[in-house]
């Protein structure tokens, strides 16, 4: 059995993410949906719509992940899997939700812990050098000692 994703986010990050994971898995159409909520939407509609999304998915295993803890999208997913079979991260990135979306065939709770390290691995300062101060070495320089990276 397949764990199944549903991102519940701020309008329009939601669908932004799930399309990110169909540009990379594009076999994952099935496994993840996503619902965007937007800003004067009522929280019982939302909740609604956030049901109606899960039973689409049809399986007993989902993660949910949600944008921001404590905002009416993170409050809106508490309430969803509160009693059901699922689990919910906040805090979502594109890092987390393909990490989740690589390994769905796991159980759920292996899902969640791949989905919070692929997330927290994929936060990282990058040193930037400015293209045009990096010397260049000649093709048909082929010193096998003098790595250039």
């Amino acid at each position: 059995m397949s764990t199944s994703i549903l991102i519940i986010a701020h309008a329009p990050l939601a669908h932004a993410l799930r399309e990110c994971a169909l540009h990379v898995f594009a076999d994952c159409g099935d496994s993840v949906a996503a619902m965007d909520v937007q800003p004067n939407a009522a929280p019982e509609v939302s909740l609604a719509q956030a049901r109606s999304l899960l039973e689409q998915l049809g399986t007993h295993s989902t993660l949910v992940l949600t944008d921001l803890f404590g905002a009416t999208p993170c409050n809106i997913a508490q309430r969803l899997v509160d009693g059901v079979g699922s689990r919910l991260v906040a805090g979502v990135n594109l890092p987390m939700l393909l990490r989740a979306v690589s390994y769905r065939a796991e159980p759920l709770d292996a899902v969640v812990s791949r989905a919070v390290v692929g997330g927290t691995q994929g936060v990282m300062q990058v040193a930037i050098a400015a293209p045009q101060n990096q010397t260049r070495r000649n093709s048909h320089d082929q010193d096998p000692h003098d790595h250039q990276q």
